[in-house]
């Protein structure tokens, strides 16, 4: 069984190398330049492990309870907390995340500022967009950003490194080539703002169904769960 998940495991990856390559090429970049995050949502340590020694060092998880249970398993990572993130959890990842991509209310980004400034450090964080504005979703609205940064430039125990979004669901990935275009927009349009807590990084957007149309449009992370460890995981 082990030596099976490994042969899926090492045959998707090559395939999604080869297809970042392909697009960080119409992008006009290097495919050293996108960042991979595995999306290790119910996934088992020893997946996780596999696709680690393959190379990957770079791990999302949704949920904090489940993120708790594999962060002391999995060494020498960096962990990205993805999913919806409650205030009250934040006192549980705030020191062992590098990167929190769902910022999606002042709320949560004051409680994470009020988290990092009681241990004394600074926090990357990227800003949820809800880019195509759907109901089901969270993530700041288009129309919502600009007050948003104005609450969030008095918070001076986080930086904003970039953006993400999860967009729409759909049968064929190019139609959502306009919203990653939008989004990439967004992201150059606020790294002109030249704040202080601003450092516009990373562009987390695309997943297994839209990756390739995202790293056209600019995504210089991708966060990829199925694609890699095959379906029936989730």
């Amino acid at each position: 069984m082990i030596k099976m998940e490994l042969d899926l495991i090492h045959r998707n990856l090559q395939d999604i190398k080869e297809n970042i390559k392909k697009s960080s090429t119409i992008s006009g970049r290097s495919p050293d330049d996108i960042i991979l995050i595995g999306v290790t949502k119910t996934i088992d340590i020893e997946r996780i492990n596999i696709l680690k020694n393959l190379g990957i060092k770079n791990f999302g998880e949704n949920k904090t309870k489940e993120f708790l249970e594999k962060y002391d398993s999995i060494k020498n990572v960096n962990w990205h907390f993805i999913g919806n993130l409650q205030t009250n959890k934040v006192k549980h990842i705030i020191d062992k995340v590098s990167l929190i991509h769902s910022v999606n209310s002042i709320k949560l980004a004051r409680e994470i500022n009020r988290r990092a400034l009681a241990i004394n450090r600074n926090v990357d964080i990227l800003l949820e967009i809800n880019i195509a504005s759907e109901e089901t979703k969270k993530g700041i609205l288009e129309k919502d950003l600009r007050d948003f940064l104005e609450d969030l430039d008095q918070l001076k125990n986080i930086t904003l490194k970039g953006l993400m979004c999860i967009a729409p669901f759909v049968e064929f990935s190019e139609e959502n080539r306009n919203y990653f275009k939008k989004m990439n927009k967004l992201f150059i349009d606020i790294e002109l703002k030249n704040k202080d807590n601003i450092n516009m990084q990373y562009l987390s957007m695309g997943m297994t169904n839209d990756y390739q149309v995202a790293i056209e449009e600019g995504a210089n992370m991708i966060r990829i769960g199925t694609g890699i460890f095959g379906k029936g995981n989730y």
